[in-house]
């Protein structure tokens, strides 16, 4: 008590001290009162620099006597300046919050557009896989083309007409093409080899003939588009006759009609 005592005295004794020089100065200077009111606003104005060395030595007086008001007035300048640090960490965290923002909105769209372009490379892969397709049906059906102009062949077994798996395929093959191509038409020759009876060769190109055409019209072609005649063993491909070229003879072959001959057998 005696401590707090003696911090008030002496802080009250400073402050009176300092007011009667303040009147002798006044006085010797001759300064008015109103200049003295003028002076006295303007140092209000640095009153809130000096809050918290003021608030620091009175609460370092109250608590420790004189001692304590000189480290009160460093704690209140401390105070002072936390309150300070205090706004301008606030304002940099606002500043750190947008520039987060901005990160967020950039990493969105950054990755938007990574998907994007992946999409698009996928997009561009597909339709590379789609023209490499096309490319090689292009390239399948002008072969099948070619063959149907040279002239492409159905063999058969002796004494047969049953289309073997291998020319069944080929068969399909072609009814793809025509499939393709509406504005086609194939003509059809039917022969058998030159073992056996004339009439039963006859009738046996006749028969493959008509599994040939049956086979095709399975396949959606239009017999209107199939031009079909048999000629017996009456065309053999040699005129050797032997096993090897029995084979070729018992056949049916498939070719493209020219386009006259196709509208005179229409």
């Amino acid at each position: 008590m005696k401590k707090q005592l003696i911090s008030i005295a002496v802080i009250s004794s400073l402050s009176l001290a300092n007011i009667p020089n303040l009147h002798a100065e006044e006085m010797d200077s001759g300064i008015n009162s109103s200049e003295v009111l003028a002076q006295t606003v303007d140092e209000r104005e640095h009153t809130e620099e000096l809050v918290g060395l003021s608030s620091g030595a009175v609460l370092g007086a109250v608590v420790g006597g004189p001692v304590g008001a000189i480290v009160g007035a460093f704690v209140g300048v401390l105070i002072g300046k936390t309150v300070g640090d205090d706004s301008e960490i606030e304002t940099q965290n606002e500043l750190l919050a947008e520039q987060q923002q901005a990160i967020e909105i950039q990493t969105y769209e950054l990755t938007a557009l990574h998907e994007k372009q992946q999409s698009l490379a996928e997009v561009t892969d597909e339709y590379l896989q789609v023209q490499t397709q096309l490319s090689d049906l292009r390239q399948s059906q002008e072969q099948k083309m070619q063959e149907l102009a040279i002239g492409l062949n159905v063999q058969f077994k002796t004494g047969s007409s049953t289309i073997e798996p291998h020319f069944a395929q080929q068969l399909d093959d072609v009814a793809y093409v025509m499939a393709l191509s509406p504005e086609l038409m194939l003509d059809l020759t039917g022969y058998a080899d030159r073992r056996g009876d004339s009439k039963f060769n006859q009738a046996l190109s006749e028969q493959r003939l008509i599994e040939v055409t049956n086979y095709l019209v399975g396949q959606g072609i239009s017999d209107e588009r199939l031009h079909a005649k048999a000629y017996g063993a009456t065309a053999p491909l040699n005129e050797q006759q032997n096993f090897e070229n029995d084979f070729f003879d018992r056949r049916v072959t498939l070719k493209i009609m020219p386009v006259g001959e196709a509208l005179a057998a229409n």
